[in-house]
């Protein structure tokens, strides 16, 4: 449901470029993208949260919610309630 916007803000926050258009709900990301940084993640919270309307908490974060596009998007509508 929300896998575009979840991947149009990697795209930005990550500044991928075109390539990260090729990005699939399957394709990994913490570890396999080298522009996924601490920093990287924490930017990139931010940007959710805002995008969203969301608030993640230290506790709700591990890095399998980061292991694909797929978690990570799964993880934004839990924590949207849809």
């Amino acid at each position: 449901m929300y896998l575009n916007e979840v991947r149009n803000i990697l795209i930005d926050v990550l500044n991928l470029g075109p390539a990260g258009n090729e990005l699939a709900a399957d394709s990994p990301l913490l570890g396999s993208l080298p522009e996924l940084d601490s920093m990287a993640v924490v930017s990139l919270i931010g940007a959710l949260e805002d995008q969203f309307g969301i608030m993640i908490d230290d506790d709700d974060i591990s890095a399998s919610t980061f292991a694909t596009l797929g978690s990570l998007t799964a993880f934004v509508q839990e924590k949207r309630g849809a």
